[in-house]
């Protein structure tokens, strides 16, 4: 390096959690007609409510939600006498009769009663509809023109606009980060043009009534047993300038109003006991502020999270729709830098508006439906969904938006260890593929998925990330329990392998795939021993323990205990004949080489057992893997493997993915398999519309961008060519928590900042070496 070229190091400032960055381009999501069904609709949401508008003309719709509104109960589903046919399982697949094995399994070793397919399970359910009926007099209401609407990241808000008649209408949306409550603004630029009635109603277990001038819906689900399940409750209520306000048995009337303001104030009783006196509370309040004072206030609180990062990329053109735009991008990638920003930043926006502490984490759907029963009962899958929901919010400065998972998993590890003993006679705790609000640990009802168990593990993933991004030793001991619980579990089921000497899981499986019988019977089966992704779980698991184990000062016993496990478990991967990393122990042929899951692949992503410089014989069988499997996929799956190819370091391949993950998609029936895409409002299409490819492709762009995760930080690892001419980001976090910020042009780095609360040395990789710098000093390249 040319020391004349190195500029004096100077002192940096610290970054807080409350640092802003402003995007340099306005973030927005734009169109020119109104949304024609649900998934052209604009997302709005506060962490609790969300609000999702069409912005018709005529009959406006607006689907609400409350992200605690459950069907079902608690349930204890664990048979307790599986544990007794564990011995002839395990023993017939130690003699490869896996099909018996399963249907042993399917028979003796499932959950009780119909599991996810019951009423008691419960799922996730639509709030409601809030309808707005609206007379223009004389004037038809098909002859609108400049319609406008949109929805601005930078701070929570949509918008519509029209003409009509010779009047501007404008309407504005958000539910409140401060006020906890759902808010719209309608608005006519001539006196008395706003004409409407206000409905509100669900299509099932509700009342909608007036009492005065509140319009109020309530009702309760059903809980699967007596009918008498969750109670919520929703009131209506409206400002107007000019005009009048009269109601009748169900809706609001409001006649020649210059401008109205309509609150909704939506609880349930999860966790609340007096639900409906802070509904009344929180309407109140919001009710007893200008509508400007509200706004502003939401718009702070939401900035406080949102405008910790910014990422640019060069400039683009937004004048087109963002669903022409998404179509625009499909056909020519390289000619629109900002919309991978802006789908970037919609990633962090839809974590920021669908969870929050104290609450839930958000599910398949984040929390918006628009149904009574939401595919996959909208509830929370362990074999990678609710996972990747949660990939990008340490990477994407928003480390408290774990809290809720962290919570969630908290309250499962009581059910966990009596499934623990239950099924396996073992120690500590475990989950199996599935999970809902009611801590539900049990194994799904069909062993071809049901029974897979890196369930548990995979979420103590979750876990430890939030400690390695913070290093918070406070709450390292909060969660060791949990980790040392599950570590507990694996370690007291390993039963020795005598074809390989490993120590292994059995009965095991990957997730939701089968292999071909070797006897040419033509056969297939799920269950085996010793699947890959156990073995990659158990490694990283017990290394994270071992760790924590270390830092906090306990359990020298048990850390002795999982080093040598360390050492009789299978590796990390086993390298197939074909050159592929084999996903079971034996190296089976898949039914489905295409198949959605690569499990196998966890040791990448998101573990560090494998990577492209430390790893490199398993980091080209992982390519092959790849290569195999393709790139299509439900949109989660295809997210996936943006990850995979980004954590190999080949920024070209994981660009591809994105821009595969990118195909417009209107379809909403179900689909397994090819045809994963983006819908209008660039949520994520399975389809159905299911929210991890938002997220995972969301960490996926943060990954080429900076990592950590192999004891130094990486800029710029998997840099497209797409992105290489220029650009910048700033606020991105790494493990150990630090903060970075840097500028790059031609693909090299021109400047950089690591910064973190106290000082500390960190080794950063730029431009291909490792250098040792002091965090709280900025080192400019030139």
């Amino acid at each position: 390096m040319n020391l004349k070229n190195l500029a004096p190091v100077v002192l940096c400032f610290v970054l807080t959690s409350a640092s802003l960055f402003a995007q340099k381009q306005p973030l927005r999501l734009h169109y020119d007609k109104p949304a024609a069904n649900w998934e052209q609709t604009l997302p709005l949401g506060n962490g609790r409510l969300g609000m999702m508008p069409n912005s018709d003309i005529s009959d406006e719709k607006i689907v609400l939600n409350d992200i605690t509104l459950w069907s079902g109960s608690v349930q204890d589903a664990n048979n307790y006498d599986a544990y007794k046919k564990l011995p002839e399982i395990r023993e017939l697949l130690l003699a490869g009769k896996n099909v018996e094995a399963q249907n042993l399994i399917d028979k003796d070793f499932v959950c009780k009663g119909p599991g996810s397919g019951g009423r008691q399970w419960g799922c996730f359910q639509v709030l409601g509809t809030l309808d707005l009926q609206f007379d223009y007099g004389s004037a038809d209401a098909s002859k609108y023109t400049n319609y406008q609407r949109e929805l601005s990241l930078d701070n929570a808000i949509a918008k519509s606009s029209y003409q009509l008649g010779g009047v501007t209408y404008k309407r504005e949306y958000f539910t409140s980060f401060s006020g906890d409550v759902d808010v719209i603004r309608l608005t006519a630029d001539k006196p008395g043009k706003l004409n409407f009635n206000i409905n509100i109603s669900r299509p099932e277990r509700s009342t909608t009534s007036t009492k005065g001038n509140t319009l109020q819906m309530e009702g309760r689900l059903d809980n699967g047993t007596d009918g008498n399940g969750m109670q919520y409750i929703a009131n209506v209520k409206a400002k107007l300038t000019g005009g009048t306000l009269t109601s009748t048995s169900n809706s609001l009337v409001i006649k020649n109003a210059t401008e109205v303001v309509i609150y909704i104030s939506a609880t349930t009783d999860f966790r609340s006991p007096n639900f409906k006196a802070k509904m009344a509370q929180n309407l109140s309040a919001a009710m007893n502020k200008s509508y400007n004072q509200l706004k502003q206030e939401h718009t702070a609180k939401f900035k406080k999270l949102f405008d910790r990062v910014s990422v640019d990329l060069g400039k683009s053109n937004d004048d087109e729709t963002t669903d022409q735009r998404l179509i625009s991008f499909h056909n020519n990638p390289d000619n629109d830098k900002l919309l991978p920003v802006l789908f970037y930043q919609y990633g962090r926006y839809l974590s920021v508006c669908s969870t929050r502490v104290g609450l839930l984490p958000p599910n398949l759907q984040g929390l918006w439906a628009n149904q009574l029963h939401t595919p996959w009962n909208g509830d929370y899958h362990l074999d990678v969904n609710v996972q990747m929901n949660h990939f990008p919010v340490e990477v994407s400065n928003l480390s408290e938006l774990n809290l809720p998972l962290v919570e969630l998993v908290r309250g499962m590890v009581k059910n966990g260890e009596r499934t623990a003993k239950a099924y396996y006679n073992a120690d500590g705790w475990v989950a199996h593929v599935i999970t809902n609000i009611w801590g539900w640990t049990e194994p799904g009802e069909s062993a071809s998925w049901g029974i897979t168990k890196a369930g548990s593990g995979w979420l103590c993933s979750n876990l430890w990330d939030h400690y390695a991004f913070t290093d918070d030793k406070a709450y390292l001991k909060s969660i060791y329990p949990i980790l040392k619980g599950s570590a507990q579990f694996y370690n007291s089921i390993l039963v020795k392998d005598p074809k390989s000497g490993y120590m292994v899981t059995v009965p095991s499986s990957s997730p939701e795939n089968s292999f071909m019988m070797p006897d040419g019977s033509g056969r297939h089966a799920s269950i085996c021993i010793g699947a890959t992704i156990d073995n990659q779980i158990m490694r990283e698991l017990f290394a994270n323990v071992i760790n924590a184990s270390e830092t906090l000062g306990v359990d020298v016993a048990f850390r002795d205990q999982l080093k040598k496990r360390l050492t009789e478990i299978p590796p990390a991967g086993i390298i197939s004949k074909d050159g592929r990393i084999q996903e079971w122990l034996e190296d089976y042929a898949e039914t489905e080489p295409t198949h959605r899951h690569v499990s196998h692949l966890y040791g990448i992503y998101p573990a560090s057992e494998i990577t492209a410089d430390g790893t490199p014989e398993l980091a080209e069988a992982a390519k092959k893997t790849l290569n195999v499997r393709g790139d299509d996929g439900p949109s989660w799956s295809i997210a996936y493997k943006l990850l995979f190819w980004a954590r190999l370091h080949d920024g070209n391949r994981a660009f591809k993915l994105f821009h595969e993950l990118m195909k417009p998609v209107t379809a909403t029936g179900i689909n397994y398999s090819a045809g994963g895409g983006i819908y209008p409002n660039l949520l994520s299409a399975g389809p159905p519309f299911q929210i991890d490819g938002n997220f995972g492709a969301c960490a996926g762009i943060a990954e080429m961008l900076v990592q950590s995760h192999e004891g130094y930080i990486n800029l710029l690892p998997a840099i497209p060519d797409s992105w290489k001419a220029s650009g910048s980001v700033k606020g991105l976090k790494a493990r150990g928590n630090f903060t970075v910020d840097m500028d790059w042009k031609d693909g090299k780095v021109t400047s950089y900042k690591i910064t973190s609360p106290q000082a500390k040395k960190v080794r950063v990789k730029v431009n291909g070496k490792i250098q040792l710098i002091n965090s709280r000093k900025s080192l400019l390249l030139i």
